[in-house]
């Protein structure tokens, strides 16, 4: 069927040049992965200006860019994703949020 040439896809009946598996699907990895370098970038910009402010604006605006990210996460997609997905999200803006939180506590 395919003469000298191993073609190891199962759709061999298409024409060589036509690649049904070349279509960009968006995947829950690269939104949480892009949440978490942008929340990883943010706050260490945020507690690094912010660090002669009281702690109660570094924490509020801490959350705030957290709320953003998150916001910005879920409009990518990761809305339609698996919820095993959505509570790693969850997890990882909180977590992260948490030790920018417990790193300004020692200047309330």
């Amino acid at each position: 069927m395919a003469g000298d040439r191993r073609l190891s896809r199962p759709d061999s009946s298409l024409p060589d040049w036509e690649v049904p598996d070349t279509t960009y699907r968006p995947i829950p990895i690269v939104w949480f992965t892009g949440a978490l370098l942008a929340q990883m970038v943010t706050l260490t910009a945020i507690f690094l200006l912010f660090s002669r402010l009281d702690a109660a604006y570094t924490s509020a605006i801490a959350g705030v860019a957290t709320g953003v990210i998150g916001a910005w996460t879920w409009r990518r997609g990761m809305s339609k994703a698996a919820t095993g997905w959505k509570i790693a999200t969850i997890a990882m803006l909180v977590a992260v949020l948490a030790l920018v939180l417990l790193s300004v506590s020692g200047r309330l």
